[in-house]
This record gives structure tokens, sequence and C-alpha cells, in this order.
């Protein structure tokens, strides 16, 4: 950034919004100031061995045509200025002051970011004009230095905080839009991130389905096999739970894969199941043996859609490491808000294992780092007399 303020050039917010004045309209505006003001100078001042004539105002209307060069020439231009009022007054013309011929150029040039170069020819002519006024010793020295030297140094050092306000504050305005630049480009960034967080979490809907899925058709398969030729209705309705299950699971994998190739298709998101769904998978788990009961005492518009998906899939992974790794033939589910929290409990009495025992992929894990992305949080833990519960507390509503 500090190279950029060094070196940032007047052109570079001549095309600015807002800024519909040509710069060489103020240019050309300032310079005819400059030869104006110069020329009513001459024309009305008195001293000097030779009157003014046609060369005296070509030299007024030259300081003033320099000008035009300003913004691509500014040292040039301020060099010029300086040795044609040195040419001016030694041809002898009537006095205009050494600040007036040169304040302009010493305005564009520290506006130009070339302050060493104002301050170094404002000493310089400031020295060479009091050496050669005490030298003709036709005024005195008290009046030259409290009257004469306060009036030159006051234009030089206007003129000069002149152009370093108007520098300062191009700079500034050159600064303000980069930093707005870095900042459209860093929310830019943190969209594409939570585009990214978002799609995580569907790839873990698409772990939850697909591992809950195809425990049970696993389980389902094995009774299947083992009632063919000696229960032929156990075995139908396993193969029609296979059946159920696969078909669902396919349709949810549909979904979740539109969305991921769709990421601005917010509405396939209620396609994805939800606490209402709550029920297949008690028939899921009942198909494997295990008797669940259930205490819902909320209803899903209770819910923003993001807790609604979540606390399923909790539901979810829980019910699948039961049927998978506890051994347990009796589960419970409560779900209820309060204060404002989404509180669901499951616990079954299985082995009373360590979260460790129960791995299923990302398994509690996932489960508590879905719950911590909703700003929940999620305990499991296993039960003294055997059995296991996962508690996972979550804001009903996201802000």
């Amino acid at each position: 950034m500090s190279e950029l303020v060094s070196t940032a050039s007047p052109t570079l917010v001549r095309g600015r919004r807002g800024d519909h004045t040509p710069s060489w309209v103020i240019d050309g505006l300032l310079g005819t100031a400059v030869a104006l003001g110069l020329a009513l100078i001459i024309a009305t001042s008195e001293g000097g061995t030779r009157p003014p004539d046609f060369l005296a105002y070509v030299f007024a209307f030259g300081f003033g045509a320099l000008l035009l060069l300003r913004r691509r020439m500014p040292r040039t231009v301020l060099v010029l200025s300086v040795l044609g009022m040195f040419a001016y007054y030694a041809l002898d013309y009537p006095p205009v002051g050494v600040a007036i011929p040169i304040v302009a150029a010493l305005f564009s040039t520290t506006e130009a970011g070339l302050m060493v170069w104002s301050v170094g020819v404002s000493i310089v002519v400031f020295a060479v004009s009091m050496f050669y006024r005490v030298l003709d010793g036709g005024e005195a020295i008290g009046f030259l230095l409290g009257y004469e030297s306060v009036s030159n140094i006051a234009l030089f050092a206007a003129a000069i905080a002149l152009g370093y306000g108007v520098r300062a504050r191009r700079t500034q305005a050159i600064q303000q839009a980069e930093i707005m630049k870095l900042t459209e480009a860093q929310l830019a960034r943190e969209a594409e991130l939570q585009v990214q967080r978002e799609r995580e979490r569907l790839s873990r809907d698409l772990h939850d389905i697909v591992g809950h899925s195809m425990s049970v058709i696993s389980l389902q398969a094995g009774v299947a096999s083992e009632a063919i030729c000696s229960d032929d209705r156990a075995a139908s309705e396993a193969l029609d739970r296979i059946r159920t299950t696969s078909t669902r699971s396919l349709g949810e994998l549909r979904s979740m894969v539109r969305i991921l190739r769709s990421p601005t298709d917010h509405q396939e998101t209620r396609r994805v199941q939800s606490l209402a769904a709550v029920q297949d998978l008690v028939d899921a788990a009942k198909g494997a043996g295990i008797e669940v009961d259930v205490a819902i005492n909320i209803d899903s518009s209770d819910l923003s859609d993001t807790v609604d998906v979540a606390a399923y899939r909790v539901l979810q992974e829980a019910i699948t490491n039961i049927v998978r790794h506890a051994g347990a033939t009796h589960a419970q589910v409560k779900a209820d808000i309060h204060e404002g929290q989404l509180f669901l409990v499951i616990t079954d009495n299985g082995r009373g294992s360590t979260v460790d025992d129960r791995p299923s992929g990302y398994g509690i894990a996932g489960m508590t780092e879905r719950a911590r992305l909703l700003g929940g949080s999620l305990t499991a833990r296993s039960i003294v007399h055997d059995g296991f519960t996962v508690e996972a507390i979550i804001p009903a509503r996201l802000p």
C-alpha cells in the first residue's frame, strides 16, 4: 500500500466516478488565471529600468502556458518557471514578486508527490531573491525581512500545503477504493467458504443416508437369507423392507446430488428427510428386532430447516449405531423444545460401551460436529447399568 501511495499519479483518479471535469480544462483555467494575474501586475507595477512591453506580457502568458504540462512534467514546469522568473528580472522589467510566477508550479509539484523539489526550489528562490534585493540596497533590511520575506514564505507555504492536501485526499480516495476492492474480495471468499461448508454438510448427509440404509438392507438381507424355505412370509417381508429402504435412499441420494450440482437451488433442501420421518427409522429398527419408544413433542415447523435436517441425521446415526453395535433390544427417543433449545435424547439398553467402541464412519464425531456447526453441543456416554445415551442440544431456530 505504501508503494501505491508514494507513486500515485494524479492521472490515476481523473476518471473517478463523480469527476466530470476533464483535467485539461482545470489546467487551462489555472494557467489563464496565472497569466491574467501576472499581466495585470505587470501593467500596474512600477519600478525597473525597462517599461513593460510585448515581451513582458509574453513572459506572463508563458508562465500560464507552462501549467498545461503540470501533470505530465511537474518538475520541468517548476524549473522552467523559476528560470523564466530569473530571466524576467534579468531584463529589469517591473517587479511582479518572486512567489506569484511559481506558486502554481510549486502546488503542482507537491501535488505530484515531489515535496523535496517544492521545498528545495522555494528555499533557492527565496535565498537568491533576498541576496539580490539586499545587494541592490534600494530597500531597508527591516522591510525586506519583516514584510517581503514573510509574504513570500507565506505564499510558498500555502502553495505547498495546498498541493499536499489535494494529494493526500486523492491518495486517501485511492486507498479507500483499494480497501473496498479487498473487502469485496474478502466477502466473496467468505461466501465461497460458506458454500463449501454447506456442501460439506450435504456430504455428511450423503454418508448418513448411505450408512443407515446399507445397514438396514444388510440386516434385512440376512433375515431373508435365513428365512428362505423355512419362513417364506418373513423372507417376503424382509425383501419388501429392502426394496422400500433402497428406493427411499435412492430418492434422497438423487435430491442430494441435485443440491451438490446446483448449490444455489435451496428449494431442494426440504426433500431431505427431517424429524417428520422418524417413523421410518423406528420401523427399520423394529425390523432388526429393536423396540423403539418415541416421545417427540415438537412439530417440524418449530425448527429451522437446517436444524430439522440435522436433528434427523443425529437420530439416524444414533439408531444406526444401536442397530450395528449395541446388541440392544430396546431404545427410547425423546425430543422437546425448552427455552428455544431443541433437546434430543436417544438411549438404549445395549452394552455400556465407550464412544470409541461404537464407530460408524463419521459416527459420534460427525454428530458432534454437526451440532457444533449449528451452535449446539452433543454428548455421548455409557450408562452405569448398561446402555448408552446420546444427547444433543441445538438452537431450535437459527438467527
